[in-house]
């Protein structure tokens, strides 16, 4: 029997719109009909300059190192850089089933970025909020992906209107927060983790970039940016799976010449281990 309505002013006509007879809205956007994404994972920070876009060209390098098919959809709309770090500036074409994503030189991964439709990489994208939303929509509903098995969705820094799309555009199965160590971050990081747990989506782990500098010489780690507070974080929030990435200047230069998949380290492997692991037993 369907639910009377609580507004005894309401009439017949307008009582079908009345929210308490409606359920949770589903803002759902539909993937691309020719594409097929198993799992989505979001990459979050609270705040800009921790090294997201960098840590999520890695993690989808080393999750594609491992056989799986993977993308990158860069939802930072307006501070674009992962077609930058692997080297790609072809304009996407636009072809019979969507436009079609551009491809890493080494490991083919498939990425989708404001900077690839842009006329100049360097040119502003100043767009109200709602525009820079509709967009990611687009990236998700309009690209064709074809088949994928884990695609990151570097996400803006902050918890406004960007990320809340995501949340509830796309079906994000978790996320990995990236951090760096000062004692504000501490701050920042938790409301990225908060904002997750109000959407019902899991924190996967979290990964402390410029976490040290370790010597040439003696091999000793040197707290740059001060002593982690990672570790107290993921403690609170019954995170176990944490990483650590050192200030590496060779990182840094391979990103800059965009031949990021070039570079070999395994500090992130225990995080996409259990992203990995985690979502084949489901």
């Amino acid at each position: 029997m369907a639910k009377e309505c609580e507004n005894e002013s309401c009439s017949k006509e307008s009582c079908e719109g009345c929210p308490s007879r409606q359920g949770k809205p589903d803002f759902s956007e539909p993937l691309n009909a020719h594409s097929s994404v198993k799992h989505v994972i979001g990459v979050v920070s609270g705040k800009g300059g921790v090294g997201k876009s960098m840590v999520t060209s890695l993690l989808a390098v080393a999750t594609a190192k491992k056989g799986y098919k993977t993308a990158i959809l860069d939802g930072d709309i307006t501070g674009p850089s992962i077609p930058k770090a692997f080297g790609v500036n072809a304009r996407p074409v636009a072809g019979e089933k969507g436009l079609e994503p551009v491809c890493s030189e080494k490991y083919g991964i498939k990425i989708m970025s404001t900077n690839l439709i842009l006329e100049s990489e360097t040119d502003p994208v100043v767009w109200r909020g709602p525009v820079v939303g509709n967009m990611v929509k687009q990236f998700w509903s309009e690209v064709h992906w074809g088949e994928i098995d884990y695609m990151f969705v570097d996400m803006p820094p902050g918890t406004g209107d960007v990320p809340l799309t995501v949340y509830q555009s796309l079906p994000v199965e978790s996320v990995i927060v990236v951090t760096s160590p000062q004692s504000l971050v501490k701050m920042i990081v938790e409301k990225a983790v908060r904002m997750a747990d109000l959407m019902h989506i899991q924190v996967s782990g979290i990964i402390e970039n410029m976490s040290y500098l370790e010597c040439p010489d003696c091999g000793k780690k040197i707290p740059v940016f001060g002593e982690s507070q990672m570790d107290e974080i993921a403690q609170e929030y019954g995170i176990s799976s944490v990483a650590r990435m050192p200030i590496n200047p060779k990182l840094a230069a391979l990103s800059d010449m965009g031949t990021i998949e070039l570079y070999e380290d395994h500090a992130l492997e225990p995080i996409v281990d259990k992203v990995i692991d985690k979502q084949e037993q489901e």
